[in-house]
């Protein structure tokens, strides 16, 4: 099974970073695909449908978080869209050299993961095992 990834990011400054996630999605048993990013898009359509059903759709989303992301509206907009839709997600550490900073609305008790191959692999892996995990409880419950 391979987990369809939503990526928020700050556009204006992390866009390479978008970039060496993506290429790490086409790594062979990488474990996920990327479905959809952080895109340009108005201020109105920050809570659109559109942006909301491909949060809802994804199996998780990775925020990447970066310098300047604490300032970035799109970023903490994605963020409250994946936590009302219950989409899962996770903090991505995006600069080793830089301080990086969580978006708009992070829950102070949320730590930043270091963007390292291993790391990345586990909280992918961690979602999968809560997916099947909710499919055998949602077997279980229908037969009963």
């Amino acid at each position: 099974m391979t987990l369809q990834i939503f990526v928020s990011f700050d556009i204006e400054n992390d866009q390479e970073l978008y970039e060496l996630l993506l290429d790490q999605s086409r790594v062979p048993n990488s474990g996920f695909s990327v479905s959809g990013g952080s895109e340009r898009v108005l201020n109105a359509e920050l809570r659109g449908d559109r942006l909301r059903r491909r949060i809802r759709e994804a199996d998780q989303m990775i925020v990447i978080c970066g310098e300047h992301t604490e300032s970035s509206t799109r970023v903490g907009a994605e963020l409250d869209i994946a936590r009302e839709e219950g989409t899962p997600y996770f903090l991505l550490w995006g600069r080793r050299e830089m301080m990086c900073t969580k978006p708009i609305g992070a829950k102070t008790a949320e730590g930043i993961y270091s963007w390292t191959q291993q790391i990345l692999r586990d909280q992918i892996d961690l979602t999968l095992r809560s997916a099947r995990s909710d499919a055998r409880g949602e077997s279980l419950r229908r037969k009963s």
